[in-house]
């Protein structure tokens, strides 16, 4: 009887999600826009959060210890449009890493399930950890 792999397995591992996360955030680094809410961040950090959240979302080890996130955007007003600005350069990079449309579908799928819970129409749905925290909001 075969035993049927997870979406981070057919992705091919850990190795798969390093590649398309360091090419997201050169994107997102060099992006006008979406670099602004990046400043006070090393890119190396979130890449290698984000791998780790992706793996352990998509079925791989349980590798991440970080916020949810909801809570780690909290502060930032992400727009529709914001969102659906990352989701195209995630759908750029998956397809620049060499993946699939098949499995790059699945994993766009995944990460669609967030837009509810990350999407805000005001400053006034941001929330600040602590009082002097900035609410990131960005001009295009």
């Amino acid at each position: 009887m075969a035993i049927d792999k997870t979406l981070y397995d057919r992705l091919g591992g850990k190795p798969t999600y390093v590649k398309v996360h360091k090419i997201f955030y050169d994107k997102a680094y060099a992006h006008p826009w979406l670099s602004q809410y990046f400043t006070d961040k090393p890119q190396e950090l979130l890449e290698n959060q984000q791998t780790d959240f992706m793996i352990q979302l998509m079925g791989g080890p349980k590798c991440y210890s970080g916020k949810s996130p909801k809570s780690a955007h909290q502060h930032i007003l992400i727009t529709d449009e914001l969102f659906e600005l990352r989701a195209k350069m995630l759908s750029d990079s998956i397809t620049e890493a060499g993946i699939s449309d098949k499995l790059k579908e699945q994993w766009l799928d995944a990460d669609a399930t967030f837009q509810r819970a990350l999407v805000k129409t005001s400053e006034d749905e941001c929330i600040r950890a602590y009082p002097t925290q900035p609410i990131l909001n960005f001009s295009k």
